[in-house]
């Protein structure tokens, strides 16, 4: 008899976090959409904006002392239309556009957008693979998957520290180290920083959606906990595996693998190109006017 309460408090529970995750994703949804729209106007000015820079430069003497100033306007404008459509390719839904894509070329066309984001007192800085292989991916995805590891990264270390992007090419998903070889590679994405690091029960849960370490009003995410979760749901439909390594005071490592594009589907169309290395160096800080 003492049964049947016990399974009906089991299903309404099922049901009131079936009822909250429901409720947050169109909530997400709606932000998504507001922030699409908005992304889309400010777009606007900054085109108006880099227009009449382009007529100020125009119409001004080679050797104004103005030029300088036009310039670095006509600059600032570029480099914020530049953030704008990353995050419209974040924020607008849309089906998948898959294609062959360099997991590096990525990262190094998002290097403004990154360090802008997480501050001054945080050096990023990357660790590319020079014969990287390319993956069968959407660009918007994997930007998005970079973009939320880098952001979690920077809020576990308020006070400052270092984050390394790392590629390089391997032969097995995380998933089976000790298995046989598989006829697909895999490329490989490190995401590593010095922060506060993590217990091993906070490491069990971090792909959970809604679950997260931070207080209300704190980190970089529309809704709590949903950055991990979606790297987890993009790397799941994708067919790659990921994995942490962290403790406390000890920093994190976010290891990703993914499948390479097989090489007959391969053409030089389809790839973005595959980067030169970059040894140990920081990603720049692109200042108008530099």
């Amino acid at each position: 008899m003492s049964a049947l309460p016990q399974v009906q408090l089991h299903l309404e529970t099922d049901e009131s976090a079936a009822e909250l995750q429901l409720r947050e994703s169109q909530k997400m949804e709606a932000i998504g959409r507001l922030v699409s729209g908005v992304a889309h106007d400010f777009n606007n000015l900054l085109t108006g904006i880099v227009l009449c820079s382009d007529l100020l430069l125009a119409g001004l003497a080679k050797d104004s002392r103005l030029r300088r100033y036009a310039q670095e306007i006509r600059t600032a404008g570029a480099h914020g239309a530049g953030m704008i459509q990353q995050l419209l390719a974040v924020a607008r839904p849309r089906a998948p556009e898959l294609r062959s894509v360099s997991l590096n070329e990525v990262i190094q066309a998002m290097g403004s957008l990154l360090t802008r984001l997480i501050g001054e007192n945080i050096v990023l800085s990357t660790q590319l693979a020079a014969d990287l292989a390319p993956v069968t991916m959407d660009p918007a995805q994997i930007q998005q998957i970079i973009l939320n590891l880098v952001l979690n990264a920077r809020d576990a270390m308020p006070d400052g520290g270092r984050i390394t992007l790392c590629t390089r090419n391997c032969d097995t998903p995380l998933a089976s180290p000790a298995a046989e070889k598989s006829p697909a590679n895999y490329v490989q994405l490190e995401v590593r920083d010095s922060g506060c690091g993590m217990d091993n029960e906070t490491r069990r849960r971090v792909f959970e959606p809604f679950f997260s370490t931070k207080s209300e009003g704190q980190g970089h995410g529309l809704g709590h906990g949903l950055g991990l979760a979606t790297v987890y749901s993009i790397l799941k439909h994708a067919g790659g595996t990921v994995e942490i390594e962290s403790a406390p005071g000890k920093g994190t490592r976010v290891i990703i693998r993914l499948p390479g594009t097989p090489p007959d589907q391969e053409t030089s169309a389809e790839v973005t190109g595959r980067s030169r290395p970059l040894s140990e160096s920081a990603l720049p800080s692109e200042k108008p006017g530099d």
